[in-house]
């Protein structure tokens, strides 16, 4: 299971239009290249760092194995004990009957 934090709205009008193309907070999938998604053990460290104060999420549950478009590991960066970090990278649009779950989320205070 892979995740992506979203503005409701955003998801909402994804619904409706067929497919998700919302990169990040702020960014498309046309301005990126990709969209960003996380692993379970990702989704506090995403939200505390770039989603911190923003209000009206949700977590979005993404069954890889329903994507037409392919995900690939890329290394972000280093963490501060030496270990790479490594998310998951969608390159395509999100297609909504990959979601299988959707559940609002609270972003921490900035």
């Amino acid at each position: 299971m892979l995740f992506h934090l979203a503005e409701r709205h955003r998801w909402e009008r994804a619904v409706a239009d067929g497919a998700y193309t919302a990169s990040t907070l702020g960014r498309e999938l046309a301005d990126e290249g990709f969209i960003h998604l996380s692993r379970a053990e990702q989704v506090a460290g995403v939200a505390e760092r770039w989603y911190a104060g923003v209000a009206d999420l949700v977590l979005l549950h993404v069954d890889e194995a329903r994507l037409r478009s392919p995900v690939v590991d890329e290394q972000v960066g280093t963490a501060a004990d030496g270990t790479p970090l490594v998310f998951p990278h969608l390159y395509g649009p999100l297609d909504v009957d990959a979601v299988v779950h959707v559940e609002p989320f609270t972003a921490p205070a900035p």
